[in-house]
């Protein structure tokens, strides 16, 4: 497993609310690539629920809908939006978890149109929420106009604690 570089970290204004690791009311995830899986290691906090230690519905969407966009960049090494995600809650997420698991991979590619399938998993590696995410991928002529070069892996490999 290696972790991903972030090829937005330079770019003069950005903030995402995702990935962003210095917006001080982000998520700041981090992604790492793991064969044809893109995940993300999180630890739920208190300020994200939607119920007492229960995870907020949107933030459980936000964290899968992020994870995607990151297989984008990362296997078709280009960006594009979101035109489509549908959620499905099966179990809780509880904000007392050590930490989560957000994997995510492409199912499907036509053309520009991308399936990619997500699922959120406790610390005990039970599946809570699932995901399939559509998105519009952009040409690569795009991707540079928005600032996107590549999105590429550490050279040592790093298993996350």
């Amino acid at each position: 497993m290696r972790k991903l570089n972030n090829p937005w970290s330079s770019k003069e204004g950005y903030q995402c609310f995702g990935c962003c690791p210095n917006n001080p009311i982000g998520v700041h995830m981090e992604f790492f690539e793991d064969g044809e899986d893109i995940v993300c290691f999180w630890k739920p906090e208190a300020h994200y629920q939607g119920w007492i230690n229960t995870m907020h519905g949107g933030i459980l969407c936000t964290l899968m809908d992020e994870t995607a966009a990151w297989v984008l960049f990362r296997k078709l090494q280009t960006c594009g939006v979101t035109t489509s995600i549908e959620v499905k809650y099966k179990k809780p997420v509880m904000t007392t978890e050590t930490q989560i698991t957000i994997r995510a991979h492409i199912v499907e590619q036509r053309r520009n149109i991308v399936t990619i399938d997500v699922s959120i998993e406790n610390a005990k590696g039970e599946i809570c929420t699932t995901a399939r995410a559509i998105y519009f991928a952009f040409d690569k002529q795009k991707s540079l106009s928005m600032g996107f070069t590549a999105c590429t892996v550490d050279p040592d490999p790093y298993l996350p604690m």
